[in-house]
């Protein structure tokens, strides 16, 4: 059955730039109200949800958030939520890569990969459980299938968010879950080499709408 996006209320975290503003522009036509969070790019925000309303977005709402702090995420949500009542559609988007030897991370470079990568997208989903009536989506990555050098806290946090998808799936009746795993794309995390940020929105776009067909919990893999 396809979802129908039509007034259907959109919170996509890390909305400025890269994979989160791709998607962003792909959700707008389908006449959704959009709420785009940023934690750095209120400028390139601004940009996007303009974009957005030209190309039909019903509404866009911009507000800045940073998943490693409590507070924030739940001020978000509140705010969100006061709003608007409910969220239909949540896209947990917002993440970090460091590109580093294991052994030359500091304690803080691995704290912040966990906490913004998995902890903020537990969290943040934990904030909105009550009031999403739709769909979840997590990015997720290739890294969250295989191990790669130089990358492996942030690997240990893709698996971590696979796990948690596939396990709230288990739990969820009227909610779907799907992880979506990247390979390379042209983001700022990958010097902008690789595929398009469009070829995951699309994919995003797919699961939402039900036109990719996966079971919830299931992966969506993009090479």
């Amino acid at each position: 059955m396809t979802y129908l996006l039509a007034d259907k209320v959109v919170l996509i975290t890390g909305g400025s730039i890269g994979i989160g503003e791709a998607t962003a522009l792909a959700f707008a036509p389908k006449a959704c109200r959009l709420i785009l969070t940023y934690r750095t790019h209120p400028q390139e925000l601004e940009k996007v949800a303009a974009e957005c309303l030209k190309l039909g977005a019903a509404e866009v709402y911009t507000i800045q958030l940073d998943v490693a702090k409590d507070e924030s995420i739940k001020q978000v949500v509140k705010e969100v939520v006061g709003k608007y009542g409910q969220i239909d559609v949540l896209i947990n988007n917002a993440g970090i890569v460091l590109w580093k030897h294991f052994a030359d991370q500091t304690w803080k470079e691995i704290e912040d990969q966990l906490r913004i990568n998995l902890e903020g997208l537990i969290k943040m989903t934990k904030a909105s459980l009550p009031h999403i009536k739709g769909v979840i989506v997590n990015l997720s990555s290739a890294g969250g299938l295989k191990g790669y050098e130089d990358i492996t806290v942030y690997c240990a946090t893709k698996f971590g968010v696979r796990g948690f998808s596939q396990a709230l799936a288990e739990e969820m009746e009227s909610v779907r879950v799907y992880s979506i795993n990247p390979g390379v794309i042209a983001t700022q995390m990958n010097e902008f080499q690789g595929l398009p940020p469009t070829v995951v929105a699309d994919a995003v776009l797919d699961a939402v709408t039900g036109q990719s067909k996966i079971p919830s919990g299931g992966d969506v893999n993009i090479w």
